[in-house]
């Protein structure tokens, strides 16, 4: 994966708590092993009325929404089923940072797993930031890992904590399989000895 250093863009407002896998990617389009193509089905039963029309209503289906690569949301995002395809359609759909109260755990492991990053603000400043983009206007936000803040156009500032291996991870654009091969020198060597010894 590309390492994610720091990131700017548009930003969505999902003013919803509990959001479940199963509401971020239904189950019925979990039919596919790899991770491409699950962006269009993100939110289905949100997006789109029974008939298949775009729901009009849904957040995301606003003109100015509809090219957002952060998110903000409220708390317990991605609660339900551990299934990895949230993190895919998320990503897949565009989005490169989701801002919230809180995660599920499982569902924020994958995230980062999946090079999304997933922060943690306070209530009172998802509500700052969610005031700031009501109405119409494009909302551009900077996310910056290294320093670990958000900041607004405004140039307000927000603070949040991340956990030392996951920005290290995030940072390099490594996944276990990454930190794996990092020690393959010495995986062969024991392989050979084996072969050696066997």
């Amino acid at each position: 994966m590309p390492g994610f250093k720091t990131h700017s863009g548009s930003a969505a407002v999902l003013d919803r708590d509990h959001v479940d896998t199963d509401q971020i990617i239904p189950k019925q389009f979990l039919k596919k092993i790899d991770k491409a193509g699950y962006g269009e089905f993100l939110f289905f039963d949100w997006r789109y009325h029974s008939n298949g029309e775009e729901n009009e209503n849904f957040e995301l289906n606003s003109p100015e929404t509809k090219e957002a690569s952060i998110l903000v949301t409220g708390k317990n995002f991605g609660c339900g089923s551990s299934r990895e395809h949230a993190p895919w359609a998320l990503k897949d759909y565009g989005f490169q940072v989701i801002i919230a109260e809180s995660f599920a755990d499982i569902f924020f492991n994958n995230c980062v797993k999946n090079g999304i990053l997933p922060i943690r603000l306070s209530k009172d400043e998802i509500k700052t930031l969610q005031k700031e983009m009501s109405g119409k206007l494009i909302r551009t936000l900077r996310v910056d890992l290294d320093q670990q803040q958000v900041e607004n156009e405004k140039g307000e500032v927000f603070h949040f904590e991340f956990d030392p291996y996951w920005k290290k991870m995030l940072l390099n654009g490594w996944d276990e399989i990454s930190i794996t091969l990092q020690q393959e020198a010495s995986i062969k060597k024991y392989e050979d000895e084996r072969i050696v010894n066997g």
